[in-house]
């Protein structure tokens, strides 16, 4: 059964960290890594599909694979990206009512205009607050009660700048987001700045390696007030670095015995999509034939 992320949040002194994931298998590293959440990522389903981050995948392709990370996991909370809802208020009304049905615990709805861009590439525009706020209205209607937290995104800073982005976060907490999330601050200088001026709220960060966000240790974040850290791209890109090495080596060699300290044994991929547990089964089915 999937957790709600209010229970899962309940209790920690530290932020809850959600790695990214892409498909069923990468939500089962995780999960069984021993994460409570994990981050159901738009652009890691995007590029895991062959395309950029660029918006150009479907709600229902979406949706279809968030189902199967849903699905592949047995006690993990799912926040799931939903974009920009796909569209208007009706779009992302349908898109919340189709996510909700296949178990997450949280969506994230974003303010760029359709079709979106990731938050730490350049050219991004911005739909009005106002729109924003009504998309939100749509989302908790569409939600009627389910356990399931909104979490409201702005990409403001790159485009109007850090205090323009706190005002929209405080917008669309006022239009019932339940956890505010402001993409891609620069600095320190800006972490602890939201922090301060969004004290009280349940904040969300974006820190991954690469990105334009600086790190800051977990227990400092958790000083400031922010309460979940995704970390989207990383266990995608150190698939793509190791699947490369691999195929270049395949390809230079004929195998992959140089590099195979970046393979998991043969036994080690079985069971973290639990073929025991398919095994048994399959012997309990027996037993009645």
């Amino acid at each position: 059964m999937i957790r709600s992320l209010s229970d899962v949040l309940a209790g920690r002194s530290l932020p809850l960290v959600a790695p990214g994931v892409f498909d069923g298998l990468s939500a089962q590293v995780v999960e069984q890594a021993g994460f409570g959440a994990i981050y159901a990522s738009g652009g890691a389903i995007s590029r895991s599909a062959g395309l950029p981050d660029l918006g150009l995948l479907s709600m229902t392709e979406v949706r279809d694979r968030v189902a199967q990370i849903c699905a592949a996991v047995a006690d993990t909370a799912v926040i799931a990206d939903i974009d920009t809802g796909y569209g208007n208020a009706l779009n992302v009304h349908r898109t919340v009512e189709e996510f909700v049905r296949i178990g997450v615990s949280a969506l994230q709805l974003e303010d760029q205009v359709t079709p979106k861009k990731c938050g730490h590439y350049a050219g991004k525009d911005l739909i009005s607050a106002t729109e924003m706020q009504a998309k939100i209205h749509a989302a908790q209607a569409a939600l009627d009660g389910a356990r399931v937290s909104l979490i409201a995104r702005t990409d403001a800073i790159a485009i109007d700048g850090l205090q323009a982005a706190i005002d929209r976060a405080r917008r669309y907490q006022d239009a019932g987001a339940d956890i505010l999330f402001i993409e891609a601050p620069e600095t320190v200088d800006h972490i602890e700045r939201i922090a301060e001026a969004l004290k009280g709220a349940t904040l969300l960060l974006n820190m991954f390696e690469g990105g334009k966000t600086p790190r800051v240790p977990m227990p400092r974040l958790a000083e400031l007030g922010y309460r979940i850290v995704i970390i989207p791209s990383d266990l995608q890109r150190a698939a793509l670095h190791a699947m490369t090495r691999v195929a270049h080596e395949i390809v230079a060699h004929g195998d992959s015995h140089a590099v195979s300290d970046l393979l998991a044994t043969f036994d080690q991929r079985d069971i973290v999509v639990r073929k025991p547990l398919w095994d048994n089964r399959e012997q309990l089915a027996a037993t009645h034939t």
